[in-house]
């Protein structure tokens, strides 16, 4: 599936950290940040965890939301979010359908071998569920201040 900025995002009902159902539209009238990543408790992963929970409070400040999804489990989740104190839900999509349905369930090669697997992107969706921008194939470094600074921009325009 293609998603098209712009367009409706596709919607979701997921488990968060503490076993409860996650949807989309329990977010309708605020702007969504949804980042996909690979696995808890890895380098990257943390990195980018934890600099989006030191922004926390500036995203709070633009009317966002936060949520990270991954193929972990509410344990793994709920570990990761104790340790590194983070102040926004992971979800689980251990099926991997909702990854399949923003297209991040993608052939990944490392030392030779092929698996599938999370492509670390980001979603920005609007107060309404539109989609509003899309960064595929994330580099963390810089990329929390480089999605602050879109969020940022698009609110002052409002």
């Amino acid at each position: 599936m293609t998603l098209i900025e712009g367009k409706k995002a596709p919607g979701f009902s997921l488990i968060n950290e503490k076993g409860q159902k996650v949807h989309l539209t329990d977010f309708k009238g605020h702007n969504v940040i949804l980042y996909f990543y690979p696995k808890d408790m890895t380098p990257g992963c943390t990195t980018q965890a934890c600099d989006f929970r030191d922004k926390h409070e500036d995203f709070s400040q633009l009317n966002a939301i936060v949520l990270g999804v991954s193929p972990d489990d509410v344990k793994k989740h709920t570990k990761f979010i104790d340790k590194h104190g983070l102040p926004f839900s992971l979800l689980v999509d251990e099926d991997h359908a909702v990854a399949e349905a923003y297209g991040v369930w993608v052939l990944k090669k490392m030392y030779g071998r092929e698996y599938m697997g999370i492509e670390r992107s980001t979603f920005l969706i609007d107060t309404e569920g539109n989609l509003v921008k899309v960064w595929r194939k994330v580099r963390v470094k810089n990329h929390i201040e480089e999605v602050y600074a879109f969020l940022a921009e698009q609110e002052a325009t409002k």
